[in-house]
């Protein structure tokens, strides 16, 4: 038996027929989609196999998708193996996946709350005033250099610490198209602006914040029954009120993964699964420590991979 994480992936890793392969393999997969589109009132399963894109890229419709496709997987692992995970991540909205996952939101309530979120997010900076980049090459320091420099009174702040030398940046629409310039300057190797329609992790995200917060009061939050290590402060815990705080303090502030996967591997486990669509914690997580094994879940093939090396 093998010690292993799961993590769960955010925004950016969805695509139009994702999982249709594990679907047609797995009808659990579709069976989730069918509850949480029951949940949220549209149909998510429709929409992620036949788009179009720009529909499923709705952030509002994005993150209840995204949600709902982690825990379809996290429910095919869980069907197919009786190990269990010694923790669970998740990479931004990621981390409402393992919320769910581990017992802490039921998950049509999290369908919901995601897809409130969105709205929030969406609603807080209107589309074309907010914006985020991946600089590529720079100095998690010399990323926040550049963003002091850039921000002339307006908001631009390293926000996604993906991997060594992957730092996203969010803000205003201006201010971050200043920071492109002087990352360039700087020396980056590529300064790429994201498709993305809301600046997430930044202070423009403070309002969003407060009416995440007020949703999540009336809901009913559990204790973990896996820890769930959040990516504001890099630590579990099973105080329901800080889980909480936790979450909505995450709108409007950095993911920390290099130091959330580097706990991970500080505990003594070897093997990291990334339940859901897309390979991108995968990647991520070998360059932050190459002696981890990362293995993603999306289809029956890397099921049985990941399966042969939680049970060996």
């Amino acid at each position: 038996m093998t010690n292993f994480a799961v993590t769960f992936p955010g925004q950016g890793s969805q695509s139009v027929g994702m999982l249709a392969d594990l679907a047609e393999a797995y009808p659990l997969v579709k069976a989730t989609f069918e509850e949480a589109s029951d949940a949220l009132g549209k149909n998510l399963w429709l929409m992620s196999q036949e788009g179009p894109a720009e529909e499923l890229n709705m952030t509002a419709n994005t993150q209840p998708a995204m949600l709902t496709a982690g825990i379809a997987v996290w429910r095919v692992l869980q069907e197919q193996t009786n190990q269990r995970p010694e923790m669970l991540a998740g990479h931004s909205l990621g981390e409402y996946t393992a919320m769910v996952a581990s017992g802490v939101i039921d998950f049509a309530d999290a369908v919901k709350l995601v897809a409130a979120r969105g709205e929030f997010m969406q609603t807080a900076v209107p589309s074309g005033q907010g914006a985020m980049a991946a600089i590529l090459g720079l100095t998690d320091d010399q990323v926040s250099d550049v963003c002091e420099q850039a921000a002339q009174d307006e908001v631009a702040s390293a926000v996604n610490f993906n991997s060594p030398g992957q730092v996203v940046i969010a803000g205003n629409a201006a201010a971050i198209a200043r920071a492109i310039e002087l990352a360039t300057e700087a020396g980056a190797k590529r300064a790429l602006p994201l498709d993305v329609s809301v600046p997430s992790h930044c202070a423009l995200m403070k309002p969003a914040a407060e009416q995440l917060a007020a949703m999540m009061q009336g809901m009913t939050f559990n204790t973990p029954t896996i820890p769930v290590i959040q990516n504001v402060n890099v630590a579990s815990t099973n105080d329901i009120p800080s889980i909480q705080s936790a979450l909505a303090e995450q709108l409007y502030s950095p993911v920390r993964w290099v130091e959330t996967i580097e706990s991970i591997s500080d505990e003594g486990i070897e093997t990291i699964i990334e339940a859901g669509p897309g390979k991108v914690l995968s990647g991520l997580c070998k360059r932050i420590d190459k002696s981890l094994t990362a293995l993603p879940v999306l289809c029956p093939a890397s099921l049985e991979k990941a399966l042969e090396n939680i049970n060996g």
